[in-house]
């Protein structure tokens, strides 16, 4: 038996393709749990999803085919948010609002505010608060 590996993936729909029950036939014709963290998918204008999906390699590999036969961009680097070190005073503003703690005070002599990736849920809750714009969305 094959083992399983989660991979964080982000789909974009034009708005053509969000009408189309793509997330069920993953799970469905692939076998994989979807895991959703952020989406913004309705008819009437172009859409996402930010999503970890479980499954063999190979069977992530044959949905990730199955999308591609639609007009849905797949993101696979697992960046949608980013931080612009160069813009960022390390004011602490964002840190209280990061709900997963991927926004901290480190804890040595510098108490820079440092960006832990790994930890990021996406929620946006950094971009909506930083008066410097220093974190920004790839959506």
């Amino acid at each position: 038996m094959s083992d399983t590996i989660t991979r964080k993936l982000m789909l974009y729909f034009p708005k053509c393709e969000c009408e189309k029950p793509i997330v069920y036939h993953l799970v469905k014709d692939y076998d994989l749990v979807v895991n959703v963290f952020r989406a913004k998918v309705t008819p009437e204008e172009e859409g996402y999803l930010v999503l970890d999906v479980t499954g063999t390699e190979h069977n992530i590999e044959q949905a990730m085919a199955f999308v591609r036969t639609f007009n849905v961009t797949i993101n696979l680097t697992g960046k949608g948010v980013t931080r612009e070190d160069t813009r960022c005073t390390h004011c602490g503003f964002c840190v209280p609002y990061c709900p997963s703690n991927a926004l901290r005070i480190d804890d040595t002599a510098t108490r820079e505010v440092v960006f832990d990736e790994s930890k990021c849920i996406e929620c946006l809750a950094c971009i909506r608060v930083c008066p410097f714009g220093a974190c920004a969305s790839a959506f």
